[in-house]
């Protein structure tokens, strides 16, 4: 298999140019060692935070982005959300240390090209970035599972994947203890906005108090 990923593609295959997006630089650099070893692929940039993710969409030319979404600060669910906003068609491939079942389908649902954990083989890393280079999303079968599971069982699947783009990161900011007003600045939103977003959220989960979705969030690994 690994001869396979090394092969040299047809001259009419361009260099895939690629973002890493990651507050762990072991991790960037890793990534970037073994992305050097793929014939079709260049890092172009890269980012340790949201923010800085942004800078890059602004101000460089990228074909796959390949997105943490346990970062502090601006979450990666906050900034795949910007990134649909400003750069709709660029493909963003989620690597994530949270295990599939708890964001996958989740965040493919707002727009994520791809899913993968850091713990897979670095081949279908590969594998995903040219799938999803090339306008396509790339699930696995663990995924594909699921999606299915939830499609035959309906009501059955987790409620919060009944939430929003704007109501999952209003859930996950107020699990991990933000208040509505810091909510609302981060978010450039007004407190009653908010607050509203807030209310559905507690409606659609089933919940009472902002401690419940906090307990709610680490039940279901949405936070550590």
């Amino acid at each position: 298999m690994k001869g396979a990923i090394m092969q040299r593609r047809p001259p009419e295959h361009r260099m895939i140019r690629i973002a890493i997006v990651d507050d762990h630089a072991l991790v960037r650099a890793g990534l970037r060692q073994f992305f050097a070893d793929q014939i079709d692929f260049a890092v172009v940039g890269e980012a340790a935070s949201g923010r800085e993710a942004m800078d890059i969409v602004r101000t460089a030319e990228v074909d796959v982005m390949v997105l943490d979404i346990g970062m502090p600060g601006q979450s990666g669910v906050d900034t795949l959300v910007a990134i649909r906003a400003r750069a709709p068609d660029l493909p963003v491939l989620i690597l994530s240390g949270y295990a599939e079942e708890h964001y996958a389908t989740t965040l493919l649902r707002h727009g994520a090209s791809g899913y993968l954990n850091k713990d897979c083989d670095p081949e279908e890393i590969v594998r995903a970035i040219r799938t999803v280079a090339r306008g396509r999303r790339y699930i696995t079968a663990a995924v594909a599972e699921r999606l299915a599971d939830g499609l035959r069982a309906g009501g059955d699947a987790p409620l919060h994947e009944q939430l929003s783009e704007r109501e999952l990161q209003v859930f996950l900011r107020l699990a991990k203890g933000e208040t509505v007003g810091h909510i609302a600045e981060g978010m450039s939103l007004s407190v009653k906005t908010v607050s509203t977003y807030r209310t559905r959220v507690m409606e659609k989960l089933q919940l009472a108090s902002n401690s419940d979705l906090t307990y709610y969030a680490l039940k279901n690994g949405l936070i550590q």
